[in-house]
C-alpha cells in the first residue's frame, strides 16, 4: 500500500506539472531562445575522444611565404577554425520495410496414479472415498499463438542550415553544431545539427553534406498551437504510461 501511495503521489505531481506547462503554453505562445554559443549541442564529452596528438604548426618566419603545417599555399576560405561558419546540406531519403509472421502451437497432457504402495494405497479410500488409485492426478493444457506485423516507413527531409565550428579534435577533425528557430503565427520550428567532419570534406563553396558528418545528430521539430493540437492530452499520456494493458 505504501508503494502504491508513493506511485499515486508521483503521478499526481507529474500530471500537475504537465498541466501547468500546458496552461502556460496556451496563454503564452512559445518564443525564440536568445542567441548563444551552440557548444552545448555537441555535448561536453566530444573533445575527449581518443585521438592522436594534434600537430602544432610553427609560426611563419620573417619575409616567408610558407608556414609550417599549413594546408595550402593560399588562404582557404573554408571553415577550419573555431568560430568559423559553414553550410550543412541535409538530404535524407530513407525507406525501410519489414514484415514478420509468427505462429506457435503447444499441447501437453500429464497423469499420475498409484496402484500399489506398500498397502498404503488402501488408505486413500478413507480420505477420498470415490478416488481411483490408478488415476489420482491428471492435467492437460493447450496454447496457441499467432502474430503478424508489418512496418513500411519512409522519411524524406531536405534542409539547409548554417553551423559553427565549436571544437577541433587532436587529429584535426572539426566538431560542428548549429541550430535554427523560425517563429510563424505562434508556431516555432526548431532545427539542430551537430557532428564531426573532416576539413577535407568541406566543399569549395564552404558546404558539407549530412552524409559526410560522423556522429551526426539531426533534430527537426517544433512547438506551438498546431503541434499542441496534434499531441495527445496530458491525461491520456498519463493513463497510457501507468496502465499495464
Amino acid at each position: 500500500m505504501k508503494t502504491l501511495s508513493l506511485i499515486a503521489a508521483a503521478s499526481v505531481l507529474a500530471s500537475g506539472c504537465v498541466a501547468v506547462d500546458a496552461a502556460r503554453d496556451a496563454v503564452r505562445p512559445p518564443g525564440l531562445n536568445p542567441i548563444s554559443t551552440p557548444q552545448p549541442l555537441a555535448g561536453p564529452g566530444v573533445a575527449t575522444l581518443p585521438m592522436p596528438d594534434r600537430a602544432n604548426g610553427e609560426a611563419a618566419g620573417v619575409n616567408s611565404l610558407w608556414r609550417a603545417g599549413a594546408r595550402a599555399f593560399f588562404r582557404d576560405q573554408r571553415a577550419q577554425d573555431i568560430g568559423d561558419i559553414l553550410t550543412v546540406r541535409i538530404q535524407i531519403d530513407d525507406r525501410a520495410r519489414v514484415q514478420n509472421q509468427t505462429s506457435r502451437t503447444r499441447s501437453s497432457e500429464d497423469s499420475l496414479g498409484v496402484d500399489a504402495l506398500f498397502g498404503l494405497e488402501n488408505q486413500i479410500d478413507n480420505i477420498l472415498p470415490n478416488a481411483v488409485p490408478g488415476s489420482l492426478v491428471g492435467a492437460s493444457g493447450e496454447s496457441s499463438f499467432q502474430g503478424q506485423g508489418q512496418v513500411d516507413r519512409r522519411e524524406t527531409v531536405e534542409l539547409t542550415l548554417a553551423a559553427m565550428v565549436v571544437d577541433i579534435l587532436p587529429n584535426g577533425n572539426l566538431v560542428i553544431a548549429g541550430r535554427q528557430q523560425v517563429l510563424v503565427n505562434a508556431e516555432r520550428r526548431d532545427l539542430t545539427v551537430t557532428g564531426i567532419i573532416r576539413p577535407q570534406d568541406v566543399a569549395a563553396d564552404n558546404t558539407i553534406s549530412n552524409r559526410q558528418i560522423a556522429e551526426a545528430r539531426i533534430s527537426y521539430g517544433g512547438r506551438g498551437t498546431v503541434s499542441d493540437v496534434q499531441r495527445p492530452r496530458w491525461g491520456q499520456q498519463l493513463t497510457n504510461a501507468v496502465t499495464p494493458w
